[in-house]
């Protein structure tokens, strides 16, 4: 997912993405850890996913408002 459409969903869908990412990350690394996961490549996109929602967050802009709360 690019930056420009992370920046043009609310703040619902952004936390709802995030979480989506984190237990991805989680099940992959015990995935890596049994050595079912074939594709390595597959963790290093789903942390630039998060990191990107992160910054986002950090930012303080999300669809063009700002966010009183940070995540």
């Amino acid at each position: 997912m690019k930056i420009k459409e992370i920046r043009e969903k609310n703040e619902n869908e952004l936390k709802k993405n995030l979480i989506e990412l984190r237990n991805k990350m989680t099940k992959m690394r015990f995935d890596i850890s049994g050595k079912q996961l074939k594709n390595h490549r597959e963790i290093r996109v789903t942390k630039k996913g998060i990191a990107q929602i992160m910054t986002v967050f950090s930012e303080g802009k999300v669809g063009n408002k700002n966010i009183s709360q940070k995540v």
